[in-house]
């Protein structure tokens, strides 16, 4: 399968058909390159606020508010567009109000058959907790499609190696993520890159990329999209199958080969997947006191 991982920026909206127009042709962009899997970033989503005016845009939760409003036409957008185009799309997350205590932060996925399904993000990150007001919404998920067991760890996520160990038997975990600064980048790609070690599996990073600056929320982004494997058997000594170019937006595109992880996981240099559970034998603590 080829893997399409987004640095996408985000536009002022002057129309709901501008908004379909651009949307349509990412899509058609990375499906004329060969992609059977195309994900989007982290609240990707918010340049949806800016169709309902500057100050609801510039106003946070006003913007949350509005964003939340229009995800089921989005969602209807995005299964429109994968049954056209025979892909799988992770799409660009969203704050959405979901029927728990606060907002989650959500992405959806849909298949070419029209099935859809969503990953809440599991961990709020300091500015999502406040001034945001994110809250944790439903449990991780993993979902068993033509391409194989695809799970998700949404930015921050990515960064807690239990729930990477949680989604150990997913072939491919997407890791869409928001980030401002460039230490924040790096933090998530090396969240995905050592979920791809550690579960013998291949990640795939999406960003936004640019400036926003009609919003108080993703005035800043950077990043880029990239594609790692475990630097082991089959893959690439660095990890890295692909990677984009920083701040620039496109499509970063690899080739993923599903016996190429079920082989590494097999007969791999090091075993990191299977022996994982060696450690709880390590854990012991002892205290050692050194006297003169």
């Amino acid at each position: 399968m080829k893997i399409a991982t987004a640095a996408y920026s985000l536009d002022w909206l002057e129309s709901w058909a501008q908004y379909e127009d651009k949307l349509a042709a990412w899509v058609a962009d990375a499906a004329g390159q060969g992609a059977d899997l195309l994900v989007f970033p982290e609240y990707g989503a918010m340049e949806l606020s800016t169709l309902d005016g500057a100050d609801v845009a510039a106003d946070l939760q006003a913007s949350i508010t509005a964003v939340s409003g229009r995800m089921e036409e989005a969602a209807a957008l995005h299964q429109k567009l994968a049954a056209e185009y025979n892909v799988y799309i992770l799409g660009a997350s969203a704050p959405v109000q979901a029927g728990f205590d606060l907002p989650v932060n959500r992405a959806e996925f849909y298949s070419p058959c029209g099935a859809r399904d969503h990953q809440d993000k599991q961990i709020m990150t300091m500015f999502e907790r406040d001034p945001w007001q994110i809250g944790a919404g439903g449990p991780l998920k993993l979902f068993d499609t033509e391409l194989g067991k695809i799970g998700v760890l949404i930015c921050y996520d990515s960064e807690f190696p239990l729930l990477g160990r949680a989604l150990s038997e997913a072939d491919i975990l997407l890791v869409p993520s928001c980030t401002e600064a460039l230490a924040g980048y790096w933090r998530v790609r090396i969240g995905a890159m050592s979920r791809a070690l550690e579960g013998q599996c291949v990640t795939a990073q999406s960003s936004i990329v640019g400036a926003a600056p009609w919003s108080t929320s993703v005035e800043l982004n950077v990043g880029t999209g990239g594609i790692f494997g475990p630097p082991d058997t089959g893959f690439p000594a660095t990890g890295v199958l692909a990677e984009g170019v920083i701040g620039q937006p496109g499509w970063t595109l690899a080739e993923v080969d599903l016996k190429t992880i079920a082989d590494v996981r097999a007969s791999g240099v090091v075993r990191n997947r299977s022996h994982w559970p060696e450690q709880d034998q390590r854990i012991k603590t002892s205290r050692i006191l050194l006297k003169r």
